[in-house]
C-alpha cells in the first residue's frame, strides 16, 4: 500500500465530525491493506509509532525544508523500515545518519505525505482517529463480533496488536485474549464531574472518594520476583524506578496487578512537582543519595491477585484485595461519605497538595481503556488571562482556520510577553472563524506555518496547572490548557504576570 492511501484516508477521517464516517473511511483503508500492513497503518492514524522514540527533535523537524516529491512513491512498509533504522541510529555519527535518513524521507515525500509524517513524528497527529473508532474500524474490516474486539483492545492495551488477531487470528485469537500478569493492561479513566456534589449525588450512596494525587499513573505487575511497571501509556519503565520494584516485590503475594499513582515527596511529605516525579521514568534507575528522589507508590485498584482474574468483579471486591495485600499503600479515601465529608476530604487532598478527589461508584467493574461515570474526578478550575502572540495554521478538519494559540503572560518589568505555553482546545468553529478574520488585523509577520501578532488581545484560559519548563522561555508550562473565552474587556497591560504564574508552581 502506498502512504498516499494513508494519507487520504486520514484526511477524509480529519473533514468530517461524523463517527460512522470515520468508521467508514478507517474500515475501507484497513480493508484496502495488506494483513502485514494493518498493524502499522492502524498505529499511524492512531498517533502512534510502533517503534517509540525516533530520536529526532521537533526543532529538527520544523527545520527541513526539502522540496516535496511531485508523485507519490513512498509505501507504508518502506516508511515503516526508515523509521525503524531512525530508531535504531546510535553511537557515533548517529546524528548524521539521522539527518540523512531524514532527507531521505522527506524528499521522497509529496507535501501531503510530509504534512502527515511531521504531524505523526512530532505526535500531533489529532484526526479523531481515537481508540473507540479504530476499534469499531478493525471490527468491520476483519468480520469479527465488536464487543469481541474491544474486549482484546482492552486487554492487550494495543490497537496494532488487536488488529494483528482479528485479521490474522480470528475469532478464536480473539477470544483467547485474557488479562496476563505481565501484560499491561489500558487503564480505565475518569469523567470529569460537574461538581462535587453532583458526584457524590448520582454515585452514592454506595461509594469511595480518594485522593488524586499530583503524581504519575502507573500499573505493576508481578509474577514471583518478576515485576514489571507501566506508565499511564503502556511505556515499560520498569529499568528506571528500583525503588518501585523493591516495594512491589515485599509484597506478600505470588502474583498481582495494581493500579495507582506514583511520586516524590519533599521532607514535609508533602508531593514534589511533577515534572520531578516524570523525570524519573527517563532516568537510568540511579537514585544516587538524594532521598528526594524516591518514588513513593500508591494504589487505589487491584486487577488481580494470586491466580484470581478481578478485573470483573465490583470495585469493593478489588478493593478488599488491594486491602488484603497491600493495605499501606491505599491512597487515602473515605467510603459512603456525605456531601459534607466529601467535601473535608476533598478540602484535605488539597491542602496536602494534591489535584482533588475521585468520586468511585463501588458496584462498577474496571472498564480498561474506557472513560465512564463510574469514576468522576472533582479538581478545582484555574484560570489565566494571557496575551495571544501567535496562532498556527489549522489541518485537517481545521484546514485554512488560524487555530494553535501561542500564549505569553505579562512582563511586571515592561518586556515583551513571556511564553508559556500553546493550547488549540477549547476552540469552537465560531471562534475559530473569528480567530481566522481578527488575527490579520495584528499581524506583524507570519511564515509557512504560523502567524505572528502583536500583543494586543487576551485570551481567558483555563488549566489544570503549572509546572516547570525548559521548552518556554518563562521556565514554565501551562498543563491541559484549553481557551474559555476572549476578554475584550482587557488589554494587554491587564494579563496575568509571568510572576503570578510562577507563583502557581507547587
Amino acid at each position: 500500500m502506498k502512504l498516499s492511501r494513508v494519507v487520504e484516508a486520514s484526511s477524509a477521517v480529519t473533514a468530517t465530525r461524523s463517527r460512522k464516517k470515520k468508521t467508514e473511511e478507517l474500515g475501507a483503508l484497513l480493508g484496502d491493506a495488506s494483513v502485514d500492513e494493518i498493524p502499522t497503518v492502524v498505529a499511524w492514524l492512531s498517533g502512534v509509532i510502533p517503534q517509540g522514540r525516533l530520536g529526532v527533535g521537533w526543532r529538527s523537524l520544523v527545520a527541513l525544508e526539502l522540496p516535496p516529491a511531485t508523485d507519490p512513491t513512498l509505501t507504508v512498509a518502506g516508511v515503516d523500515d526508515l523509521l525503524t533504522r531512525l530508531s535504531t541510529a546510535t553511537g557515533p555519527g548517529s546524528v548524521a545518519r539521522r539527518r540523512a535518513l531524514l532527507d531521505e524521507l522527506f524528499g521522497s515525500a509529496t507535501e501531503s505525505e510530509q504534512d502527515l509524517l511531521r504531524r505523526l513524528m512530532t505526535g500531533e497527529l489529532r484526526q479523531g482517529a481515537l481508540a473507540g473508532v479504530m476499534v469499531d474500524a478493525i471490527a468491520s474490516a476483519s468480520g469479527q463480533p465488536l464487543d469481541l474486539v474491544r474486549r482484546a483492545h482492552m486487554l492487550t492495551g494495543s490497537l496494532a496488536e488487536t488488529a494483528s488477531l482479528a485479521v490474522h487470528g480470528g475469532t478464536q485469537a480473539l477470544s483467547d485474549v485474557g488479562l496476563r500478569v505481565g501484560r499491561a493492561v489500558a487503564p480505565m479513566l475518569a469523567t470529569p464531574a460537574d461538581s462535587l456534589a453532583d458526584a457524590v449525588t448520582s454515585l452514592g450512596p454506595d461509594l469511595v472518594v480518594d485522593f488524586k494525587l499530583d503524581g504519575a499513573r502507573i500499573q505493576v505487575h508481578r509474577r514471583g520476583d518478576e515485576v514489571s511497571v507501566f506508565t499511564r501509556t503502556l511505556r515499560d519503565i520498569t529499568d528506571a524506578v528500583p525503588d518501585l520494584v523493591a516495594v512491589i516485590r515485599e509484597l506478600p503475594c505470588e502474583t498481582v496487578i495494581l493500579d495507582g499513582e506514583t511520586l516524590t515527596l519533599d521532607a514535609d511529605g508533602r508531593p514534589r512537582p511533577f515534572q520531578d516525579t516524570m523525570s524519573r521514568f527517563g532516568s537510568a534507575g540511579d537514585l544516587g543519595d538524594d532521598p528526594a528522589g524516591v518514588l513513593r507508590p500508591f494504589f487505589f485498584d487491584c486487577l488481580h491477585l494470586d491466580g484470581v482474574d478481578l478485573i470483573d468483579r465490583p470495585l469493593r471486591d478489588r478493593l478488599a484485595a488491594l486491602t488484603s495485600v497491600a493495605p499501606g499503600l491505599r491512597i487515602p479515601s473515605v467510603t459512603d461519605p456525605s456531601v459534607a465529608q466529601a467535601q473535608q476530604h476533598f478540602d484535605a487532598a488539597l491542602a496536602a497538595g494534591h489535584e482533588g478527589v475521585m468520586v468511585k461508584s463501588l458496584a462498577g467493574p474496571y472498564a480498561a481503556g474506557r472513560r465512564g461515570k463510574g469514576w468522576q474526578k472533582v479538581k478545582p478550575v484555574h484560570t489565566l488571562d494571557l496575551v495571544v502572540l501567535a496562532a498556527e495554521w489549522g489541518s485537517g478538519r481545521r484546514t485554512g482556520f488560524l487555530s494553535n494559540l501561542h500564549l505569553g503572560a505579562r512582563d511586571p518589568d515592561g518586556g515583551p510577553p513571556v511564553m508559556v505555553g500553546k493550547t488549540f482546545k477549547g476552540l469552537t468553529d465560531a471562534l475559530l472563524q473569528w480567530q481566522t478574520d481578527e488575527f490579520g488585523r495584528h499581524e506583524t509577520h507570519r511564515d509557512s506555518y504560523t502567524v505572528y501578532l502583536r500583543p494586543e488581545l487576551v485570551v481567558e484560559i483555563e488549566l489544570d496547572g503549572v509546572q516547570r519548563s525548559s521548552r518556554y522561555p518563562g521556565g514554565v508550562a501551562l498543563r491541559f490548557a484549553r481557551v474559555v473565552r476572549y476578554r475584550p474587556d482587557k488589554t494587554a497591560a491587564e494579563a496575568d504576570t509571568i510572576d503570578a504564574i510562577r507563583a502557581k508552581l507547587p
